[in-house]
């Protein structure tokens, strides 16, 4: 049995994670000390109910091919309330000229897997398919150096393959800025694809072959039949000892391991876990370790605000024959992308209703993260011909949320983790380090866990 007192910082699903893990792998329960500042667990993974609708704050889904969530699932004995998205519509949308354009079958973020679709498209100008077409017969690059992913995509694809698809696809997921942002830390097997293939699209298509699938592999994102919160909140019911409300000051070293200093007490522990964003944990440990401060404190971030907004159906004149749609930065749009929720997922709204989920904010449009309501709307009437006021609109704001993977953030998370081995008894976890994805989180929060342990 561990005999450690352990705290970790940070009720997010990071924090969440790591404390379970450490009850699961056999400590005590007394011995483990969960502390959140606000009044809830969960962080980011927060869905309500209002009149009928289900709506998601945060991340609506998970993608099951990295296997953390449908693991803890299991183990939570929530395997039975996992759903997939609906069957019906499993595509997506991409707006060009004002118009919502399908996104060509078998395309995948940055270059097709199948030729057909590619040809037919009107998402690309038929010099921009030539241009992306030379990815065919261009040299690969050697060396293995960190490149941004506008480089890369300019590179192999050209330009209006980065301003029409790469930009919008990646800005969707990371919220990033394309000329900062690191590929080897998000989508290393683009890279890895030049290197083996030489070409990317010749190594899409041959992936295309071998998987005998191709494109968005729409089944592979999965949800929880009442929300993501379920996660956290079954979690949450397996914490020992929870401190809301409650705001760590201070982290430093003792005689005994560690203080924590949080609203005016003082918590002694052997070890702790620090779940919480780098520039908190840059903070906490500012004079623990400057060096390994001023690392954290390096990792930038972004807002980004989730605005869901509720409408009869015969309000939207578009179809709505998919799951959402991107929107390209050149467009001069106020928001980033746009799901349809009660399309891609079963009990989001009640009969002859829908619910819109808009995402605004990110590193290219921070301006926007303040207000962005009104803008949302009338961009949403214009793409999908809305002719009437929602019944509602919820915002969520998540204010510095989004970690930039900036080019060379793999070389910086190195630097911290030489920093974070020289201080016994301690680790982080969380989005800003390796993956912001839902499975990153759990993740990083299991490997902190079992390193306290180790």
């Amino acid at each position: 049995m561990l005999s450690k007192r352990i705290v970790v910082v940070g009720g997010g699903i990071s924090g969440l994670a790591a404390a379970h893990r450490l009850v699961e792998l056999g400590a005590e329960k007394p011995q483990i000390t969960l502390i959140e500042a606000s009044g809830r667990l969960g962080g980011t993974l927060e869905t309500q109910q209002r009149d009928g609708f289900l709506i998601e704050r945060g991340p609506d889904s998970f993608i099951s091919e990295k296997p953390e969530v449908f693991s803890l699932a299991k183990r939570l004995g929530l395997e039975s309330r996992l759903i997939q998205t609906t069957e019906a519509h499993r595509r997506s949308f991409i707006v060009r000229n004002g118009q919502l354009r399908p996104v060509p079958e078998g395309f995948q973020l940055l270059a097709p897997s199948r030729v057909w679709p590619f040809i037919t498209t009107d998402i690309f100008s038929v010099a921009g398919k030539l241009r992306m077409a030379a990815d065919l017969l261009l040299p690969r690059e050697n060396g293995n150096e960190d490149e941004s992913l506008a480089s890369f995509v300019r590179r192999r694809l050209g330009q209006e393959a980065l301003e029409r698809m790469a930009q919008p696809m990646v800005g969707g997921i990371y919220t990033a800025d394309p000329e900062t942002l690191s590929l080897r830390a998000t989508l290393p097997r683009f890279l890895d694809m030049e290197k083996k293939h030489r070409s990317v699209i010749l190594a899409m298509l041959r992936q295309g072959r071998t998987r005998g699938t191709s494109g968005a592999r729409y089944s592979l994102f999965l949800s929880f039949d009442r929300g993501m919160e379920v996660l956290a909140n079954a979690l949450a019911s397996t914490m020992p000892n929870v401190r809301l409300k409650t705001r760590v000051h201070e982290v430093k070293r003792s005689n005994s391991g560690w203080t924590i200093s949080a609203d005016g007490e003082s918590l002694e522990a052997d070890a702790v876990c620090l779940a919480v964003p780098a520039y908190t944990a840059a903070k906490l440990l500012q004079n623990v370790n400057p060096q390994l401060a001023t690392q954290l404190n390096a990792i930038k971030y972004a807002s980004t605000a989730t605005i869901n907004l509720a409408y009869p159906r015969a309000a939207i004149k578009h179809p709505l024959d998919g799951f959402g749609f991107v929107v390209p930065f050149i467009e001069k749009r106020s928001l980033l992308a746009c799901t349809f929720s009660s399309v891609k997922f079963p009990g989001r709204a009640p009969e002859d209703h829908v619910l819109l989920r808009a995402f605004a904010g990110g590193a290219l449009q921070p301006e926007l993260f303040d207000d962005p309501g009104p803008r949302i709307e009338k961009d949403l009437c214009d793409l999908l011909g809305i002719t009437d006021k929602p019944l509602f609109t919820e915002i969520a704001k998540w204010e510095r949320s989004m970690p930039q993977y900036e080019v060379g953030h793999l070389d910086r998370v190195q630097a911290i983790d030489s920093e974070v081995r020289k201080l016994s008894g301690l680790a982080l976890a969380g989005n800003a380090y390796r993956g912001a994805g839902i499975p990153d989180c759990i993740r990083s929060g299991e490997a902190a866990a079992q390193s306290l342990i180790n």
